[in-house]
């Protein structure tokens, strides 16, 4: 079930202005820029590209299982509905400040 208060938490007014539209660094391969890290347990992601009509974030995942990672595309709402192991929910780092795909790839 989507749950909007956590999709707000995670997509705060601050993070959604800082986020270009989908497409605009698509040019830009390794030195596109990540604005926002969401993290739950062993899996990260990293936003580089929203849409706010579709909910559609393009970015970089990271987990234990493709510890390479992949580029593609997610949406909030389900993003926002992941439990981990214990029951804790994805979250966002604020603490994260924007650099490349290059510099956050492990």
């Amino acid at each position: 079930m989507w749950n909007a208060n956590h999709t707000q938490m995670l997509l705060t007014k601050e993070v959604l202005k800082s986020l270009p539209p989908l497409y605009e660094q698509e040019e830009k391969g390794l030195e596109a820029v990540v604005y926002v890290k969401f993290f739950l347990e062993s899996w990260t992601w990293f936003g580089t590209e929203y849409d706010p009509e579709t909910k559609q974030m393009f970015g970089f995942t990271v987990s234990s299982l493709c510890p390479e990672g992949e580029l593609g595309y997610w949406d909030m709402n389900e993003l926002a509905t992941i439990k981990g192991r214990y029951g804790n929910a994805v979250e966002r780092d604020a603490w994260f400040k924007p650099r490349t795909l290059a510099e956050c790839n492990p």
